[in-house]
């Protein structure tokens, strides 16, 4: 079991930078036999030069690594997986073909098989690929293949890119109502299911604005009534089937997850791996005759699976594969194992968080974070007003370097409007997503900064 120290350690990206000289020496060896062949020349001083340059441009960025930065799902890679990435990128293998990248499709369908097992599945068919849009893009289309014509249907906070991907395969999508939690509701779903025209049902596993666990249970039990398919996009909520201490309701989801027939998990989110990194896989393996097509010049030199052969996408970074089965290696997809610890860390980052807001009266709460993420709204006498004053904390946040985000939602979702006029239907609200283990033991500055940021606007 690895250190689980290391996971904290701010030097570590520096100490494993040391690592990779000797690694890279071992990798040069095995082609050792080969003649030389000089490169073409190459200005050190001048690379170098360029190098500062772009170092000084990317600091105009929000500090996504650092617990201060509690607003997007912007979560660091491990810096395993940033080693492992750079080390692939001596050989730059194209995971299309085997002959573009023979070892890293290897571990591409080994790391892949062993997120299939997060859920159940011994034998089933998928990929990586650029991430979760074009992940649930692969699942719709192979759900219009065997249902063509058929409406998708998802509920009204699942991704919008549902309804684009739909578009782009020329597929009816519709959306369907939620409850006052965020999720899909059932019953709103059952009247769309009596129109007869459904052939998949999308289950949001962690709504990207609020962290929503669709009732997965539900769903199944009413694709037992209806048939159609069952899609689980876990792009972002998909490791949390990890993590033991989840709510009842969450937790029933995910255990419900590996009854669907295609699931989509993002690793570039809580998987720790760089972008792009998402990942599709089918339960049924027969789908690989949907993607059968032939490419003599790629397919010539195996003739086992070549990933090309069962993927929308073609040429694809193998470094991305490597990076992520090092980092499996490291931290394996185990049922509260080390990094399960790190999404239980920022589960109770959230809770804390909540409470926190909870006793605040200058704040209205939403209902409580089913994942990492929290939303409030301020208390006003309006939604305008507190549209307004939303906007002002998060700027004033800004100034004083906390970085939260901002989302429109939903009036039903907040259990406390009091006396505020409901001139709007959706309010502006203040979004945080504490996706970063450190989060917990930021707490108390995060709070105490959002304080300060709340009564310089209020």
């Amino acid at each position: 079991m690895p250190d689980d120290s290391l996971l904290d350690d701010p030097l570590l990206d520096r100490r494993l930078l040391e690592a990779l000289e000797p690694a890279l020496s071992r990798l040069e060896a095995g082609f050792a036999a080969l003649p030389a062949a000089p490169g073409a020349a190459f200005d050190v001083v001048a690379a170098t030069a360029v190098l500062e340059t772009v170092a000084v441009r990317l600091r105009d960025n929000y500090p996504y690594f650092h617990p201060l930065y509690a607003g997007q799902m912007l979560k660091p890679p491990h810096p395993l997986a940033r080693m492992a990435y750079a080390l692939a990128m001596w050989i730059n293998p194209n995971n299309h073909a085997l002959d573009g990248g023979r070892a890293s499709s290897a571990m591409e369908q080994e790391a892949v098989a062993e997120i299939a097992r997060m859920f159940g599945w011994e034998n089933a068919l998928g990929h990586l690929c650029g991430g979760g849009t074009l992940a649930n893009l692969e699942a719709l289309w192979v759900a219009g293949r065997l249902h063509p014509g058929k409406a998708i249907l998802g509920s009204t906070q699942a991704h919008y890119t549902h309804q684009r991907i739909s578009s782009v395969l020329g597929l009816e999508y519709r959306s369907v109502a939620c409850d006052a939690r965020g999720r899909l509701d059932p019953d709103a779903l059952r009247a769309e299911l009596e129109r007869g025209d459904v052939g998949t049902v999308v289950a949001t596993m962690g709504t990207t604005a609020t962290g929503s666990v669709d009732p997965l249970p539900d769903v199944l039990r009413l694709r037992d009534e209806f048939g159609f398919r069952v899609h689980g996009d876990a792009a972002y909520g998909g490791y949390f089937t990890l993590v033991s201490d989840l709510e009842r309701d969450a937790r029933d989801a995910f255990d419900a997850l590996g009854r669907a027939d295609s699931i989509v998990i993002d690793p570039h989110k809580h998987g720790l791996q760089p972008y792009g990194c998402g990942c599709v896989v089918f339960r049924d393996a027969s789908v690989a005759a949907l993607y059968r097509h032939d490419s003599p010049y790629t397919y010539f030199s195996s003739d086992d699976l070549h990933l090309g052969e069962i993927s929308l996408e073609c040429s694809r970074a193998g470094a991305s594969a490597v990076a992520l089965w090092a980092t499996q290696r490291l931290l394996p997809l185990v049922r509260d194992g080390a990094l399960a610890g790190g999404l239980a860390a920022g589960l109770r980052a959230a809770r804390a968080l909540q409470a926190r807001l909870a006793a605040d009266p200058r704040f209205v709460i939403a209902f409580e974070p089913q994942l990492d993420i929290v939303v409030w709204a301020v208390d006003a006498p309006s939604v305008s007003e507190a549209s307004r004053l939303a906007r002002s904390i998060f700027n004033a946040a800004e100034a004083r370097g906390l970085y939260l985000a901002v989302a429109e939602l939903p009036l039903a979702f907040f259990t406390r409007p009091l006396g505020m006029v409901a001139d709007r239907d959706t309010i502006v609200c203040l979004r945080s997503v504490l996706m970063k283990p450190e989060h917990l033991d930021w707490i108390e500055r995060i709070v105490a900064l959002l304080d300060a940021a709340t009564r310089d606007v209020l």
